[in-house]
């Protein structure tokens, strides 16, 4: 939608050509047709030169992070900087999250900084600092000895970027806990330890038993919560798949037959391309060089998923990267492997909002829905590219950037 846009704050903003009133609850509410222009003491933003959106939507982020391209640079962060320090650091990662354009985020987990997540999210509901708004993962899950920080003398106790948790009945009490402390959704980390196999196949050692996923699972629907699944490689996404998660992250590398059961099913997959291509190098150079063969591979399974029709929505793993990267370079290499320009915005609006369960708040412009709204220059559907431009953006009614 191509529109001028005429803004009262803070109650009301109609745009002149698909005339809309956000009103005092800021949603929008169908106005007249009129292309009638605002009254002249009202304030006027001039966005008819801008291609106008529905406010984008990250369904993977990492607000507590700075970037880890290796694992050193990832424990320097649980090691050297408390959650406090992090936390607050959080808040300016929250504010450029916005800033680019992106006014909902599900962030998947802490890394370590406990349940810090959820009080970033009450902080921004509550109108004390700028943000999107957001869904939270808290602690995540792993198994004993699978998840950093790892490696250390075995006398020296260290800070976890996780909540361990083994067997099925502690899957479920870890559960319990965390939706008690304001989890949104439980994230698991299914797989670690990757290799490429001469047939082309990535495979990993999963973490969990199949039994102690299910138990997850199982605990967390039947708390009406989801679970997502970090699952890269052969057996971690099959057994995420078999136990019934609601999405996949990452997923470099997907069985069709995974894939055929995620379309029936409606799993969602996270492909989050960007951030792959962006570490490859520095952990080649660490000593894993599996992470440059991994970008071909992803190329190869987001294809299939395309083809094989499984729900794909967008997430960048910001935080995996520096928050100063505009997430939004996710929208080209999506595009790159293969998703029209329409696809790849699609899966930032209405498929994000779908798996967020919130499509009857957020995802599009029309009437009833909270009033999120972006503009860049130029076409997006000619240049995707431009997404990474946002000159504008309107979360609840309220501006936060404009021309």
């Amino acid at each position: 939608m191509r529109s001028r846009l005429g803004w009262q704050e803070p109650e009301h903003a109609w745009s002149s050509r698909h005339s809309r009133r956000w009103g005092k609850d800021r949603r929008s509410q169908r106005e007249s047709e009129s292309n009638s222009l605002l009254a002249v003491k009202e304030k006027m933003i001039n966005l008819s030169h801008e291609t106008c959106l529905p406010g984008r939507i990250d369904t993977h982020t990492h607000v507590l992070l700075q970037g880890d391209i290796t694992a050193a640079d990832y424990d320097e962060q649980l090691l050297k900087q408390s959650p406090e320090y992090r936390t607050i650091l959080a808040t300016v990662n929250a504010r450029r999250a916005l800033e680019y354009g992106f006014t909902t985020i599900r962030d998947l987990e802490t890394e370590g900084a406990g349940y810090a997540d959820v009080d970033v999210k009450k902080t921004i509901e509550n109108g004390i600092i700028p943000g999107p708004r957001m869904q939270v993962a808290t602690r995540a899950m792993d198994v004993t000895g699978a998840y950093p920080l790892n490696g250390y003398a075995p006398n020296v106790e260290v800070p976890h970027g996780v909540q361990v948790v083994d067997g099925a009945d502690g899957g479920r009490k870890a559960v319990r806990e965390q939706i008690m402390h304001g989890t949104d959704w439980i994230k698991v980390y299914s797989d670690r330890s990757y290799r490429l196999r001469d047939d082309g196949v990535l495979d990993d050692i999963p973490t969990f038993t199949l039994d102690e996923l299910r138990a997850i699972v199982d605990e967390t629907h039947r708390q009406r919560h989801k679970v997502a699944s970090h699952a890269m490689a052969l057996n971690g996404v099959h057994n995420s798949v078999e136990a019934g998660v609601d999405s996949i992250e990452h997923g470099n590398y997907i069985a069709d037959a995974d894939l055929k059961t995620m379309a029936a099913r409606g799993i969602f997959y996270v492909p989050t391309i960007f951030v792959g291509e962006y570490v490859a190098q520095g952990r080649a150079a660490a000593g894993a060089p599996v992470w440059v063969k991994m970008i071909a591979v992803h190329e190869d399974t987001f294809r299939r998923a395309l083809k094989a029709g499984v729900k794909i929505a967008f997430g960048t793993d910001a935080g995996g990267f520096d928050w100063k990267i505009d997430p939004a370079k996710e929208f080209s290499s999506m595009v790159k492997f293969g998703m029209t320009p329409a696809q790849a915005l699609k899966s930032a609006t209405s498929s994000a909002a779908e798996l967020l369960g919130m499509q009857s708040e957020v995802g599009t412009i029309e009437g009833g829905k909270l009033a999120d709204i972006v503009a860049v220059p130029g076409d997006p559907l000619a240049d995707v590219s431009v997404m990474e431009k946002v000159d504008f953006v309107m979360k609840g009614g309220a501006v936060y950037r404009r021309p």
